[in-house]
Parts: structure tokens; C-alpha cells; sequence
């Protein structure tokens, strides 16, 4: 699976997430939450993504 930075991911718990930064291939910072106002900012590895839901 190939991410790239501000491609949505599905997270393997459910939460869709956007990928705002991309440190390596495994590594990555991402926003989940549904608006600005409940937007969290977690890292994630490759190991917590389900798949990519929208490409960049």
C-alpha cells in the first residue's frame, strides 16, 4: 500500500483520517474528527491503516 501525503486513510478502529505529513514509508502524522473543531492530530504507523479511501 502506497501513501502519500494528504491522501484519506481508513484507520484499522474505524476513524477516516488525512495524512498531513508522511515522515517515511511506515511513518506518518495524521487529522482525524470530523471538523476543525474536533480535529485531534495523531502518529499512525503502516501497521494502523486499513487501506486509502481518497488519493491524492
Amino acid at each position: 500500500m502506497v501513501i502519500k501525503q494528504y491522501d484519506t486513510v481508513l484507520l484499522k478502529d474505524g476513524r477516516e483520517a488525512a495524512v498531513v505529513e508522511k515522515w517515511d514509508e511506515n511513518h506518518f502524522l495524521v487529522d482525524v474528527g470530523s471538523s476543525p473543531k474536533d480535529w485531534d492530530t495523531i502518529d499512525v504507523t503502516i501497521d494502523d491503516i486499513e487501506r486509502v479511501i481518497t488519493e491524492t
